[in-house]
This record gives C-alpha cells, sequence and structure tokens, in this order.
C-alpha cells in the first residue's frame, strides 16, 4: 500500500488514544502517583534499568515507603534498600549505587538534586537516558528520554534512521518537535510494548499504519 508522508502530529493524536488502555511507562505512572522529584525519578530510573515496568513500580514504591528523600535514603544501609528492591535485575549493585547517589545528593547539594544534565550523568550507572528522563518528567524540560521501544518504533515507521539510541536521539533532536521530547516516551514505551512490539507487530491494528514505512518488519500480525 502507497504509504502518506509521516505526520507526527497526527500520529501523536492517534497514538493517545490507542494507550489508553494500557499501564503507563513505569516513570510517568510513579510521576502521576506523587513521586515526582528529581531524586525520586532518578531512583526510579536506575531501578527500571533491565526490569519491566510491571516490576518497577512496585519496587520503587516500596521503596519510597521507607525513603523518598537523599536525607531519609542517605540514612538505610545499603541491605535494606537491597531488600526493598530485590524483585529488579542487578539489585545489589543498584543498592549501593543508589545509597551513593543519595550520599552524594546529600553531601554536594544540600539535599537537592538539581535539574542539570552534567550532574545527573556525573552518577555512576546514569547514561542520557535516565538523565532525560528526570529532566523532563521532574524538571519539566525539554529532554529526549530515548529508550528501546523510542529506538525501534522512530526507526520502523523511517521518521529517523539510528543504528543505537544514541543516535536515534540525536536524530531525533534534529527532527522532532521539542513539544513531544517528553511526550514521545510516555506515548512510545506503552505503544511499544502492546501494539508495535519488537517482534512480529500488530501492524493489522495499528494506528499509523498509512504513514509507518515499517522499516525491517519481516512479519507481523
Amino acid at each position: 500500500m502507497s504509504k502518506r508522508p509521516f505526520d507526527i502530529d497526527v500520529a501523536a493524536e492517534r497514538i493517545r488514544e490507542a494507550i489508553k488502555s494500557y499501564p503507563k511507562a513505569a516513570m510517568f505512572a510513579l510521576a502521576d502517583d506523587g513521586y515526582d522529584s528529581p531524586f525520586e525519578q532518578l531512583v526510579a530510573c536506575i531501578i527500571s534499568i533491565r526490569t519491566r515496568d510491571e516490576v518497577t513500580v512496585p519496587t520503587a514504591r516500596r521503596l519510597f515507603k521507607l525513603a523518598r528523600t537523599s536525607a531519609e535514603m542517605s540514612r538505610l544501609d545499603a541491605q535494606a534498600i537491597d531488600a526493598a528492591i530485590h524483585a529488579c535485575s542487578f539489585h545489589e549493585a543498584k543498592a549501593a549505587q543508589i545509597r551513593k547517589i543519595a550520599e552524594r545528593v546529600e553531601a554536594e547539594h544540600a539535599g537537592a538534586l538539581p535539574c542539570d544534565f552534567e550532574t545527573l550523568t556525573s552518577f555512576a550507572g546514569v547514561g542520557p537516558k535516565c538523565a532525560n528522563l528526570v529532566l523532563g518528567i521532574a524538571c519539566g524540560e525539554p529532554a529526549l528520554g530515548v529508550d528501546i521501544h523510542v529506538h525501534r518504533v522512530t526507526n520502523r515507521w523511517g521518521y529517523v534512521q539510528g543504528t543505537t539510541p544514541e543516535r536515534t536521539m540525536a536524530a531525533l533532536e534534529s527532527k522532532l518537535p521539542r513539544a513531544y521530547w517528553v511526550e514521545i516516551n510516555r506515548l512510545l514505551v506503552p505503544f511499544g510494548k502492546h501494539i508495535c512490539t519488537g517482534s512480529r507487530p500488530h501492524c493489522s491494528t495499528c494506528p499509523v499504519l498509512d504513514m509507518c514505512r515499517q522499516v525491517g518488519v519481516e512479519g507481523h500480525r
């Protein structure tokens, strides 16, 4: 079938409707529950690494019942943090990492984690994706959080061409309107998990099939 030019405004409107019945992306779900400070969002993103959203959300909530600020978190030992987040991947390493971040935020920033990309990425294990999600969700700054879903879907659309999430982020920064820089992650995480899946995507029910170039799609439903 012939494809119409890709219109991101139309795509966003259709995808908003299509994902209404699906769970929200983890960090957005936690922010909507009130866990929306930069420190809480950074901790949640660390928990989310290599961990499914359905595990990340209850795990983060369990930890935040014990501590929500860097001061409270730094008073916990790594074993207590580990016990709270044991369901996530690499929980022991993440527990030590979270405690070290809390200690640094207290010592270097008087308990107030700044909305600053360089500061966020100065913490061990915090890359551009987590830093930008914190900036976008907690700080209200236009920042692109490119995870595997955003990377896969936008390349499958043919909207950008990037061989890695980092290259996709650079391509999106040049093309995607800034108004969508935060929302693109909110939209494409559930869209990528439930509709535009990694293997055999649901092209027959996709709301943007008429625009999608289906790059790399060999089989679909």
